[in-house]
């Protein structure tokens, strides 16, 4: 008997996905267990499994369409089954979910035109774990005859009309990335052009690229936290030349091939041993109820491709500075690649989100729901800061605590920051 193939909830948050890639074609043998498409949901790219044995008698969608959880995407059965049954409903909601392509819109031949003007590129690469630069390698996986590329990418070549078989690509293992595609020449002169790639040259006043799951969900948590999260923000600023001392001398006995220790990693650390002497921090709003954690679990906000993303560390207070730079760095890594598990980046009960390595001096973050807090870092600057009656110039970092006023008040988010900025200039209290 003929077994449907649905579009599953891949991720806890997961309300639709897009089908990015097909592994199986029509007519293949499939067994248990094995890999049908690859699927683009709100976090990550994830792999859709097969649930019965057969042959994939039918593709229900076209590679790139939007599906809600619980649609129909194909059909598994004996081959030659008579699956007429199944394929009105699939038919119809492969025609109403064909993936919309970006179109521009002409603006009317009397309307002046704005002088075309370049935007800068989506950011690739992790704030808190940049990636190196890997020489360019091929993108088809040698005896493979996969072709690897974010799903962005994809999205924008044929948007663009670039054939991604003659692009080289610069991620992990020659896997083809949204920057890698902005010296690839285009189509021809009617080709549509990515808005955040290169300055438009055929006189389109704008493009509509559609969103993707990623940005979706963004904008999703994001109108769900800043509306109804009475939200309110404490700024103080830590005297940073301990901590760089402590990091240069941990670095020295390192060596050239150690890992070396980052101020993120040290700032990470002493946020988790400061929230669990600070409890009443390290909580989540619950509707009718709070939920103070005992066990310190911090997210990481990293930039991703087409937005953000925050992978736990967990048990942070528990890890020593080495153990969470290893793991920030594996999460970002594989976070760029959206290759995280759901529970990987699930679970977290307070956030940090660092800026400083972009030069900036200060900003307030956006809760992420149901934690209650979130610690922005901006940039370690010297200042000339006054020791008595003389003048000193110090490395100083600023901390905006973002606090979700029906769990912290006040003076509750400042005892939390006193001793934060307190382990941070003392740093000898990050192992006491």
């Amino acid at each position: 008997m003929a077994t449907t193939v649905l579009m599953e909830a891949l991720s806890p948050t997961m309300e639709e996905g897009r089908l990015v890639e097909w592994k199986k074609q029509e007519g293949d043998q499939v067994t248990v267990g094995e890999i049908l498409a690859e699927v683009e949901t709100d976090k990550a790219v994830m792999d859709l499994q097969a649930r019965a044995a057969g042959v994939l008698l039918k593709q229900a969608v076209a590679a790139g369409a939007t599906v809600p959880v619980g649609k129909i995407v194909g059909v598994i059965g004996a081959k030659g089954e008579d699956i007429s049954a199944l394929l009105p409903a699939a038919g119809a909601q492969r025609a109403a979910e064909t993936p919309t392509r970006a179109v521009p819109v002409t603006a009317a031949p009397s309307a002046p035109r704005a002088p075309a003007a370049a935007v800068a590129p989506a950011p690739g690469t992790s704030p808190l774990a940049p990636a190196p630069s890997p020489a360019p390698a091929p993108a088809t996986e040698p005896g493979a005859g996969r072709l690897r590329a974010s799903p962005l990418a994809r999205r924008v070549a044929a948007e663009r009309g670039v054939d991604l078989a003659r692009v080289r690509g610069s991620g992990p293992e020659g896997r083809i990335v949204l920057r890698d595609l902005e010296a690839t020449p285009t189509a021809g002169p009617s080709s549509q052009a990515a808005p955040r790639l290169a300055p438009r040259a055929d006189g389109q006043p704008y493009i509509d690229v559609p969103l993707t799951q990623i940005r979706k969900t963004i904008a999703k948590r994001l109108t769900q936290s800043i509306g109804p999260v009475p939200t309110f923000y404490l700024t103080s600023e830590a005297d940073m030349e301990r901590v760089a001392e402590a990091r240069d001398a941990l670095n020295a006995q390192s060596g050239e091939a150690g890992a070396k220790v980052s101020f993120n990693d040290i700032v990470l650390k002493a946020t988790a041993l400061a929230l669990r002497q600070h409890r009443a921090c390290n909580a989540w709003w619950q509707e009718e109820r709070i939920r103070y954690w005992n066990e310190v679990h911090l997210s990481v906000a990293v930039a991703v491709e087409d937005g953000l993303i925050t992978p736990v560390v967990r048990y942070a207070d528990q890890k020593s500075l080495r153990e969470i730079g290893a793991e920030v760095r594996d999460l970002a890594a594989r976070a760029r690649e959206r290759r995280l598990k759901p529970e990987e980046y699930t679970g977290g009960t307070f956030s940090v989100s660092n800026l400083g390595m972009f030069d900036i001096e200060a900003f307030t973050a956006i809760i992420n729901p149901p934690e209650t807090g979130i610690l922005a870092l901006g940039r370690i600057a010297p200042k000339a800061v006054a020791e008595g009656s003389a003048v000193a110039v110090r490395r100083r970092m600023r901390l905006t605590m973002s606090c979700d006023h029906r769990v912290i008040d006040g003076a509750t988010g400042a005892a939390f920051l006193k001793t934060l900025k307190s382990m941070l200039e003392n740093p000898l209290a990050l192992v006491w």
